[in-house]
């Protein structure tokens, strides 16, 4: 007979491996006892060498199915003659735990809430050790039910028992409830008043009907109307204020998904998986549903919760197809609190379906394309967040603040980085609350104590003021890093490599090291420095940020420059634009990429202005997809201050010249993006010699057509490539790359 003690580290709370630990002791005969930790799960065991050998082998081969058991320390100690099993209350200490993501319901759970005669039938807030709220409603750790929002449920003697019986799957489950002791639903007409009857009855009643209802899920409150209502759906982006940005949908199973969208079997594997992301799926008819989106895919998920599974099930008369959009002010974090709901939605719905549980964190719903048969992120939220990206060295103490218009941050703990939730453009008030609000629940939750700080080398950036105010108040280090090299340095610990690499990083704008902006940059190097050796032609930016909406000034820049003003189209302000790109006066110099798009597209349409952040880049891919390319342009180059410039002139007289002879402009936009990818290949022949690995970055990758044409070019001539696979390739994912650079420095 020897004992053992065991440390579990990883998710290991809140996804039942107490109950599983004592089931398998049971099984194996060995006495002991099993706590939470803030270090993770620890335990004793008792027993025969053999079923203590067993023990480990079936922890690490067959864990529960939500928990992720990365290390288990163990040390024999003297044997006690301990008889039986108990799981002690948990102990306090330094974090070093983590906690799962909010999952959707398990099938047992689901057959629970169909079954009439059971005590959950129809119950919205079913839930067990395999599924449910885990980071929406936990404050602290250890992870124990009055450390969550969970707290100011009391079980009630069936749930209690429940909890305490072995042979449950409830047991130890800390959000359990049922509609006794749990949670309730709740629904308020338009004047936020409570309505009688059964909420969600009265939910599908509103939307059947064509009316807007504001759903409060676990991460956030959404806006719901049926999605095959143009009246309906014009109405939600007129009240929101959303004029053409494409909705997210939420379809109430697969069936209802590919009545509309192609879904592969990878792309359906991951709808129903507990993650439950949204996912961008091709239209089946890709002009189709255009008041949804303008684009030829639309972004789809099924029902996450119980709630929204019952809302969509369609008893009362619903529709199997809702369009699901934030709750929210115009650029402001989604709505939490069902208070603010009635007073900040009071005009937009026309009903409200609220609950009683509070959330302690804000989660968005996390978007992905799949591609080449996994996710790609263009953000990581709700289902991911706070599950941490694994690195191959330690981080400890380090902190990135990232960039600014998609706010994130990146907390290292040994080996372990956590990153954010979505949280969105930080030059909005609330939404930087949100970023400090995030912020510092990561690093309290998770026991990260910084000792060096990582930024943007932009000034102005509101991220890189937040760092800078830490950095004096806490008397830390501070270090500004490259925009493009991050990015760079995030794609290869994206992928666990220690370079040197080759980086093509292709995205809007950020601060070069010479003052000027950046934006489709070839570079050399690894964590510890980088040479840029290529770049694309840089174009005046008259007015500066404005460029970003006024999208007709970056068309002229660019026939300006191209020696064919004429052919950009007329906008309101065009004289005066002129006379800045004579003057050069309020014309900041770009290479960026995204501008590219923005000027190409307006060159192709006439549209002289952007609705929204990306459209003209993603309406230019929807273009082009399907269509055979224009034979554009055979790229051309030249050297400036030791960098081989992409030369933009020639390209853009093409295209300006081949929609004048009436040259389709779908075919010119995918000679395009033809052109930037035989581009891609020239500058990796021309600038790496030594054939490193290549790795791609930047928002710009998020465009399928340029991330598979430049991977299969490159993959073709034999280099080998690395993508973005863990985190967003946009400037979501950018604090990553600082992380590992500042880690990289200690």
């Amino acid at each position: 007979m020897i004992r053992r003690h065991f440390l579990l580290e990883g998710i290991v709370q809140g996804v039942g491996f107490r109950p599983f630990v004592h089931r398998l002791a049971a099984r194996l005969a060995l006495n002991g006892w099993a706590r939470n930790t803030a270090a993770g799960l620890e335990l004793e065991l008792e027993g025969p060498a053999g079923a203590l050998e067993e023990f480990r082998r079936t922890l690490q081969h067959n864990p529960p199915p939500l928990a992720v058991l990365e290390k288990i320390r163990e040390e024999d100690i003297p044997p006690t003659g301990e008889t039986g099993f108990a799981i002690l209350p948990s102990a306090a200490g330094e974090a070093a735990t983590l906690v799962s993501p909010d999952l959707a319901p398990c099938d047992a759970c689901l057959r629970e809430m169909n079954d009439p005669c059971g005590r959950r039938y129809r119950y919205p807030f079913t839930n067990c050790t395999d599924c449910g709220p885990r980071f929406s409603i936990v404050r602290r750790l250890p992870y124990d039910r009055p450390a969550t929002t969970m707290a100011g449920f009391t079980m009630c003697p069936d749930c209690a028992a429940e909890y305490r019986d072995i042979r449950s799957r409830r047991y130890h489950a800390q959000p359990n409830c049922c509609p006794v002791c749990g949670p309730q639903a709740f629904y308020r007409d338009a004047e936020g008043n409570a309505c009688r009857g059964d909420p969600l009855a009265l939910a599908q009643q509103t939307l059947a009907a064509g009316g807007i209802v504001a759903v409060k899920g676990t991460g956030g409150i959404h806006l719901a109307c049926r999605a095959d209502s143009p009246d309906a759906v014009a109405r939600l982006r007129r009240r929101k204020h959303r004029p053409e940005k494409p909705l997210a949908l939420m379809a109430r199973d697969l069936a209802a998904v590919t009545r509309f969208c192609h879904c592969t079997d990878a792309e359906a594997a991951l709808l129903q998986s507990p993650r439950r992301p949204i996912l961008l799926l091709p239209k089946k008819d890709p002009a189709g549903q255009g008041w949804l989106s303008a684009t030829t895919r639309l972004g789809v998920m099924l029902p996450y919760t119980p709630l929204h599974i019952l809302l969509l099930d369609g008893t009362s008369g619903g529709p199997d197809l809702l369009v699901m959009t934030s709750a929210n002010r115009s650029g402001c974090p989604v709505l939490l609190d069902n208070d603010a709901a009635l007073t900040v939605l009071r005009g937009i719905a026309d009903g409200f379906l609220l609950h009683d549980r509070p959330i302690a964190n804000r989660c968005d719903d996390s978007l992905a394309m799949v591609w080449r048969g996994a996710p790609v992120f263009f953000r990581r939220s709700r289902g991911y967040a706070p599950q941490p990206i694994l690195l191959n060295r330690d981080v400890s103490g380090v902190l990135a603040f990232g960039a600014e218009q998609k706010g994130s941050f990146a907390a290292g703990r040994g080996r372990h980085v956590f990153m954010n939730q979505y949280i969105g453009d930080l030059k909005n008030a609330e939404t930087l609350d949100h970023y400090r609000t995030a912020l510092l629940g990561t690093l309290q939750l998770f026991g990260v104590q910084p000792t060096v700080l990582v930024c943007d080398l932009h000034p102005d950036y509101v991220s890189t003021r937040e760092a800078e105010e830490m950095a004096a108040r806490q008397h830390l280090p501070l270090r500004p890093i490259q925009h493009h090299w991050a990015h760079m340095a995030a794609c290869m610990a994206d992928n666990r490599l220690e370079g040197p690499v080759f980086g093509l990083i292709w995205d809007g704008t950020g601060l070069g090291e010479d003052g000027s902006l950046w934006g489709a940059e070839c570079l050399v190097g690894d964590y510890h420095g980088y040479r840029r050796v290529g770049s694309i032609r840089p174009v005046a930016l008259p007015g500066g940020d404005v460029c970003a909406v006024e999208i007709g000034r970056t068309a002229l820049s660019l026939a300006t420059d191209a020696g064919c003003p004429a052919a950009a189209p007329d906008f309101a302000r065009r004289a005066g634009v002129t006379a800045l790109l004579k003057s050069g006066y309020r014309c900041v110099s770009s290479s960026g990429m995204g501008r590219l798009f923005d000027g190409v597209y307006t060159l192709l349409t006439g549209r002289t202005e952007a609705g929204y952040d990306g459209q003209a880049p993603a309406l230019l891919e929807a273009l082009a997809e399907g269509t055979a390319p224009a034979d554009v342009y055979v790229p051309t180059y030249y050297e400036e201050d030791g960098v081989r410039r992409f030369d933009t002139r020639p390209l853009i007289r093409t295209l300006c010249a081949g929609k004048a002879a009436g040259t389709s402009i779908a075919a010119l936009a995918a000679g395009f993006q033809q052109a930037l990818c035989r581009m891609a290949l020239d500058q990796c022949r021309a600038l790496n010699p030594d054939r490193l690995p290549v790795v791609l970055s930047g928002g710009v990758f998020l465009n399928r057509a340029l991330l598979e044409g430049v991977t299969t070019l490159l993959e073709g001539a034999g280099y080998r490539v690395y993508t973005h696979r863990r985190v967003s390739p946009s400037d979501e994912g950018l604090a990553l790359g600082q992380l590992a650079i500042g880690a990289a420095g200690l």
